[in-house]
């Protein structure tokens, strides 16, 4: 078995595409030959701008990127093509004969997932591609299932939004609260056991670091076979990052919990009797499940949610219930700012930015709490306001809207808590809605 066939073995290239981009023809002969030899389709150019319409014509898997070009250098072309959404998930390998530090740390702070020095290790180079490779297509892999359990969640909701009406004269929103809780349970179980066994490789790594330095101590002068591995694999390098890997999946993981407890809180089942809770995680818990309708889109920017929270007790009341009051509430204040972003254009938007005001405090006398949920979108018009508590009365479109949010939200506050539920508003202006509940 000849060299290229072994190598092409060992990488398994699987159709993928890789970009290589350096100003020096040698270098992209070079890059090129190795990469064709096993398997690898390659394209190439000479310098950024190129680079960045040849990925906006064909989009490469990997891309191999020379720091140092003329015109725009590798670090703006890195942030050009992390800046396009089209563009943004291909990882780039910078290449470059510069290994100072700051250049290392400046070009993964731009998004570069790895750095290879000239002149170039076939081995080290392909493993390198190979190890990027895999983690890309993991994660195409994990995009494509969290797509389709997401499309399965939609369908669900979907079909419970059509048996809305019948549910609304007994459960309520009980099932939406049961399919969120089933569904951040489902979410916690796995992602416990991910946290708790990363706590353990932690470990397992730490004691292999420690065998691997005493070997080194004890035999600090190894076989050729072994001293050619530990190039190979950049030893160092490895130990090093080890940690590093560690501690961005616990990240990672952290938030996947921090997201699992929010829905948790959201979704949390009223008994037959109030019970004391903290009303400002009932709107937090809201904000985070409402938070993909919140992010920046190709026609705006971020929808800015303020807090202005006063130090409150806690307050009794069907939690669960005044979840729902917030998320009709919080979902109404983003399709009224929505709608008033019609005809306008992301600068123009950008210029008096979509914003959702949150403020808790008491009232003067100490025994109420109101919670004012303020945006400065379309706003409502007099006569709107005074039906807009009215069971299925509804200004969106046909197919949009049932008229069921804001009267269940008012009979959640009015008969389950003896509270108030009003509105300020008017045309162009914004709309303010005013919970008013009592302490006791």
């Amino acid at each position: 078995m000849n060299k290229n066939l072994d190598m092409r073995i060992l990488y398994e290239p699987e159709d993928n595409l890789i970009l290589v981009v350096d100003d020096t023809t040698t270098n992209l002969e070079i890059v090129f030959n190795i990469l064709t030899n096993v398997g690898f389709k390659v394209i190439t150019e000479n310098d950024g701008k190129k680079a960045i319409k040849r990925v906006e014509s064909r989009l490469p898997d990997l891309i191999l990127l020379d720091v140092i070009m003329p015109g725009i250098d590798g670090f703006e072309t890195c942030k050009k093509l992390k800046k396009n959404s089209e563009t943004c998930d291909i990882p780039i390998i910078f290449m470059t004969a510069n290994s100072d530090t700051d250049s290392k740390v400046k070009g993964l702070n731009i998004g570069a997932v790895d750095y290879i020095t000239k002149p170039f290790h076939e081995k080290e180079l392909l493993a390198r591609i190979k190890t990027h490779l895999q983690l890309r297509n993991l994660t195409k892999t994990l995009e494509k299932r969290v797509a389709e359990r997401t499309a399965a969640l939609s369908s669900a909701l979907k079909d419970l939004q059509e048996s809305q009406l019948q549910l609304v004269q007994t459960e309520k929103m009980s099932a939406l609260g049961q399919l969120v809780a089933g569904v951040a349970h489902e979410i916690n179980n796995p992602v416990g056991f991910i946290h708790g066994n990363l706590g353990h490789a932690s470990v397992y790594f730490q004691d292999m670091i420690n065998i691997i330095d005493l070997y080194q101590q004890h035999y600090p002068n190894p076989v050729p076979e072994i001293q050619e591995e530990i190039a190979a694999i950049d030893l160092k390098y490895i130990l090093a990052d080890l940690p590093n890997l560690i501690s961005s999946m616990k990240e990672g993981v952290q938030r996947i919990r921090n997201i699992s407890t929010s829905l948790r809180t959201f979704s949390r089942a009223d008994s037959d009797r109030k019970v004391y809770c903290n009303i400002h995680d009932g709107i937090d818990s809201t904000i985070m499940i409402l938070k993909h309708r919140l992010k920046a889109s190709e026609v705006r920017p971020d929808i800015q949610v303020i807090r202005d929270y006063d130090i409150l007790p806690e307050l009794e009341c069907f939690i669960g219930q005044l979840n729902q009051v917030f998320m009709n509430l919080l979902a109404n204040a983003i399709d009224a700012l929505e709608e008033s972003n019609v005809g306008l254009t992301y600068i123009e938007i950008e210029a008096n930015p979509n914003q959702i005001l949150i403020q808790t405090t008491f009232t003067e006398d100490k025994n109420y709490i109101l919670i004012r949920i303020k945006d400065n979108g379309v706003g409502m018009s007099a006569d709107v306001q005074q039906k807009i508590f009215d069971y299925l009365y509804t200004t969106k479109p046909v197919g949009q809207g049932t008229g069921l949010g804001l009267s269940i939200a008012h009979q959640i506050v009015v008969e389950k808590h003896a509270g108030t539920l009003e509105v300020n508003s008017s045309r162009g202006q914004g709309s303010e809605f005013i919970i008013k509940l009592p302490i006791q």
